[in-house]
């Protein structure tokens, strides 16, 4: 069956999400743990680099995974020597890229989430015998899934709504890595603009409804 270019993209756009989501939460768990905990010297510097995406422009980010990714860069010869080829212009390009930049809006809400949380469920179950790894597992996640579900909703959101960062790394090749905003942006170039107001009346009320959802729910800890 044969779909349109629309349809192609919206649901390339809701695999890329969801991937990326999913690997945020794994990448960005611990990170948001030891930031909420760790009383090193590098903590800092460590936070200005996950937040780094929320004030740098998309394209002067997506300009320098290229770089870097690119074949004259040092993580593009060595994805070259692992035989992964070069991620630029290809959907897992996109993905490495997605989880960069939407990095400080699952790592912010679950850094809140684990500092609100406080020491002492965790001296409790240090009381009941409990290893510090049994402790995170049964005892800090649980307490920390609203901020597990704001990460993720927002994590998923901002994914969905990337246009600079794809553009640089993933180009706009349809069926490959042309997402929604590409296609937004396709639609306008070609001055068709019922096609680009269907798409992009589309983003707007998903994008109200998902800060609809978190305010009405009390999730509402934004980066």
């Amino acid at each position: 069956m044969q779909f349109s270019p629309d349809v192609v993209a919206i649901v390339l756009t809701v695999k890329l999400a969801g991937l990326t989501t999913v690997l945020l939460l794994v990448i960005g768990t611990p990170i948001a743990w030891w930031l909420a905990r760790s009383r090193s010297r590098l903590k800092n510097l460590v936070g200005a680099v996950v937040t780094l995406p929320l004030v740098l422009p998309p394209a002067v980010l997506g300009f320098y995974l290229l770089v870097l990714l690119g074949p004259g860069g040092p993580l593009g010869k060595l994805t070259q020597a692992m035989g992964l080829g070069l991620l630029p212009f290809t959907f897992s390009g996109l993905v490495v890229a997605s989880v960069i930049y939407s990095m400080p809006f699952v790592v912010q809400p679950l850094q809140q989430a684990f500092t609100a949380m406080g020491d002492q469920p965790l001296e409790a179950a240090a009381t009941l015998r409990a290893s510090p790894l049994d402790a995170f597992f049964t005892v800090a996640l649980p307490l920390a899934r609203p901020g597990f579900i704001t990460a993720a909703v927002l994590g998923f959101a901002h994914t969905v709504g990337e246009f600079g960062v794809v553009l640089m790394m993933g180009g706009n090749i349809p069926g490959k890595t042309q997402v929604l905003s590409m296609a937004i942006y396709n639609h306008v170039e070609a001055m068709e603009y019922a096609n680009a107001h269907w798409l992009a009346g589309g983003m707007l009320c998903f994008s109200f409804l998902v800060l609809l959802a978190l305010y009405s729910r009390g999730w509402n800890r934004l980066p």
